[in-house]
């Protein structure tokens, strides 16, 4: 396994390699949902490459930056076990050297539910996604169901820019309780741990709502913030039942909906969601 810091290696240990190349972009602190997409990579491709890079412009709290957690030892022992063929490093002065000053602004996509909370978040996405494509060139690059909307954002712009990228959802790694596993379920102490699962339990809960037949929308994210208001730990960001093409909020449910949550257990904010239809 090459292990590169700079876009000049990670090109030169890429060059002659193995199509298709399957790229896995994370910002490291590696856990079993990582490795699911490290291992549909190896399955469908001849290189795998990782990058592990704590973007610092898509995160507008800087403390929430600084305390984002880190391990890189401990993530490159565990690529090296999957099989991974390079590993890509950078520095923020590597990504974003001096004098830096181009950005890429998504669109419509962008706008509700994380956009909203989390202004500039998805250019900084956006921004760090197209320069990691362009300098390890995948054929494909691999993405958690659980950042529903990321991927949406990415693969418009992946299709808007021609970057022949083929944007791939995998669906979401869950705990056996359904929380969604995610970097940041370690900040959780014992009782936000026990509290966390009732985001799975809200979107169960619209599940079961469409399966009964269910069409009212507003019925729905009310029913799904009942049932976290419940719990004294949790406080809702949003709560969201949307078309999955465009997220526009849907009164009706007649046609494929995203039932999307962004929920605050104590201090730190999870996100998840499923699909209806």
């Amino acid at each position: 396994m090459q292990v590169c810091t700079t876009i000049a290696d990670a090109r030169k240990a890429l060059e002659g390699a193995e199509h298709p190349i399957g790229a896995v972009l994370t910002m490291g602190a590696l856990h079993e949902g990582h490795l699911t997409l490290v291992r549909k990579a190896r399955e469908e491709c001849g290189t795998v490459v990782a990058s592990i890079y704590v973007n610092p412009t898509q995160f507008g709290d800087q403390s929430d930056l600084a305390a984002y957690p880190r391990g890189i030892q401990e993530d490159l022992c565990v690529l090296r076990e999957e099989g991974v063929d390079v590993v890509f490093i950078p520095t923020d002065a590597e990504m974003y050297p001096p004098g830096f000053d181009t950005w890429v602004e998504p669109g419509k996509v962008a706008e509700p539910l994380e956009g909203v909370h989390r202004p500039g978040h998805f250019k900084g996405v956006c921004t760090v996604v197209l320069k990691l494509f362009n300098t390890l060139r995948p054929d494909k690059s691999y993405f958690g169901q659980k950042d529903a909307q990321q991927i949406m954002v990415i693969r418009q712009m992946a299709e808007d820019l021609a970057l022949g990228v083929d944007v791939i959802a995998v669906p979401t790694t869950r705990e056996r309780d359904g929380l969604a596993l995610s970097s940041r379920n370690a900040k959780l102490d014992f009782a936000e741990r026990q509290t966390a699962p009732v985001l799975y339990r809200a979107l169960c809960l619209a599940q079961e709502l469409a399966l009964r037949g269910q069409r009212d929308a507003e019925i729905v994210r009310t029913a799904m913030r009942e049932c976290i208001s419940g719990e004294s730990l949790a406080s809702i960001d949003y709560v969201s039942v949307a078309d999955a093409k465009t997220l526009e909020e849907l009164t009706t449910i007649d046609t494929p909906a995203l039932v999307s949550i962004a929920v605050s257990i104590g201090t730190t904010r999870l996100i998840d969601n499923v699909l209806l239809g």
